[in-house]
């Protein structure tokens, strides 16, 4: 059984943690014509916006309510009413993402009450935009909470409640005997609640996989559509791309919800209440028996085979393996990352037969990391890992794990967010077939690039016995 060390240090030292709020805004990038809008001090957006401009290298429309010393005193909401009433004003945004911060939840304020009024009194200004509120502190969580804590305020705020109305079992005999149809809106739809850890690469694969079933997939929040690097032909105030708004309303249509990672179990159970839709975790799509698990659920939900070129690219994967096993047999890794990310890593990379001997992560709240395959996690921050990594063959974490690496010699895998020195990070696979193929390859050839091959001397006991003599 896993042991789970609490922090008991007064002072963090080179943060590990990225805040709540930074979490639920880039949930909130994740659909069209949105801007996510944080309720507090210009500092606090101003520090967020610089670490997801640095990730994505894009111009983020991300907002602030400006808080100064005489509305944290007062009360916010004469400024939370002119923040919304500018955006709408000057971009006439889909939708607008209100991320709490610690500056104004300290105050214990009604913001929901807040928000109810300002919607009803200025009900004609504000009439085609949506604003949903998560309330996201600093000082509780992590990014893997805020990402949460928005995709279920989006939910529970925009899907249209109600049961989906029931298939006839003559028309499932049909779709079975036929096949999937080839009209987009006969198929069968699948709501797709991504975790923050997929990378734009990768929720892009999971569309491609999905389709490949005869299945319509509604991924929500989809940053695969607002943050992948694209140029526009105008200046958009707003995102462009990702899940609609009209696609959320109707997220109870769907006949099943696949939800990825453990901090998704919360919106996948409220879209479950609310509209009567099913839900399957997968706790991670990295690894061959993961993976495979899914492509059965796939099968099963859409009543099809697997097709040939999802055969092949697990043949892919089988190679991969064989080719990469010796690489990572008797490694040590040390990782940190959120929780379901040191998951998704630690799983990996012990199937490879490597051994994880230093897990550090943010916040000891998830249920997941009782199954982390690792003796201990520290809950910590960067100064706690590079204490605990001495001795790893590598280590895995985000940009800021750098200085770490460098002081103790052992080569970095950049993962998670933020990776701000390295281009492409979000153009980076690690799930299902190709992205755990493309992993190991990549692991493997920054551990061989770092070996050091034995000098003679090195291996020679009677020369070294000969020059002491």
């Amino acid at each position: 059984m896993v042991h789970i060390h609490r922090q008991t240090k007064s002072a963090t030292v080179n943060p590990l943690k990225s805040s709540q709020p930074l979490g639920a805004a880039l949930a909130f990038l994740g659909v069209d014509g949105a801007i996510p809008l944080f309720h507090g001090s210009q500092g606090c957006t101003s520090f967020a916006l610089v670490l997801c401009v640095r990730h994505f290298k894009e111009t983020i429309p991300l907002q602030t309510t400006a808080m100064d010393e005489l509305a944290t005193v007062l009360g916010g909401a004469a400024h939370l009413e002119e923040a919304i009433l500018n955006l709408k004003k000057r971009a006439n945004p889909r939708l607008i993402g209100i991320c709490t911060t610690a500056l104004v939840e300290t105050r214990s304020e009604d913001f929901a009450s807040q928000i109810a009024n300002i919607k009803r009194v200025r009900a004609e200004e504000l009439a085609g935009t949506e604003i949903v509120l998560a309330n996201t502190p600093d000082f509780d969580g992590g990014l893997e909470e805020g990402w949460a804590r928005a995709v279920a305020a989006m939910i529970q705020r925009i899907t249209l409640p109600g049961q989906q109305a029931p298939r006839s079992k003559k028309a499932t005999l049909i779709q079975r005997i036929k096949g999937p149809s080839k009209q987009p809106w006969k198929r069968k739809k699948v709501a797709i609640l991504p975790g923050w850890h997929l990378t734009v690469a990768d929720i892009e694969q999971l569309r491609e996989m999905v389709e490949s079933f005869g299945l319509k997939p509604v991924i929500m929040p989809d940053v695969s559509g607002s943050l992948d690097g694209t140029v526009p032909d105008r200046w958009m105030p707003t995102t462009y791309g990702g899940t609609s708004i009209e696609d959320i309303q109707q997220l109870g249509t769907v006949v099943q919800c696949i939800a990825i990672g453990e901090h998704m179990r919360r919106p996948a159970e409220l879209l479950q209440k609310l509209t009567g839709v099913p839900y399957v975790l997968v706790q991670s799509l990295t690894g061959l028996k993961n993976v495979d698990r899914f492509v059965s659920l796939l099968s099963e939900i859409s009543g099809v085979p697997a097709p040939a070129k999802i055969h092949r690219r697990r043949s892919q994967l089988q190679d991969a393996l064989l080719d990469g096993h010796f690489h990572f047999a008797g490694k040590k890794i040390a990782i940190a990352t959120e929780p379901d990310q040191l998951y998704q890593f630690a799983t990996f990379f012990t199937g490879l037969g490597a051994e994880i001997i230093s897990a550090v992560t943010t916040t000891g709240e998830s249920e997941i990391l009782e199954k982390v395959p690792a003796e201990s996690i520290q809950i910590g921050d960067l100064g706690d890992f590079e204490d605990l990594a001495g001795g790893a063959d590598l280590l895995v974490t985000h940009s800021h794990g750098r200085q770490a690496a460098e002081r103790l010699g052992i080569p970095l895998l950049r993962v998670g967010f933020p990776v701000f020195d390295r281009l492409g990070s979000q153009h980076k696979l690690t799930v299902l077939y190709r992205g755990t193929r493309d992993l190991i390859f990549e692991a493997a050839n920054i551990i061989q690039a770092n070996q050091h091959a034995p000098s003679p001397e090195s291996i020679d006991a009677l020369r070294k016995r000969r020059n002491a003599g």
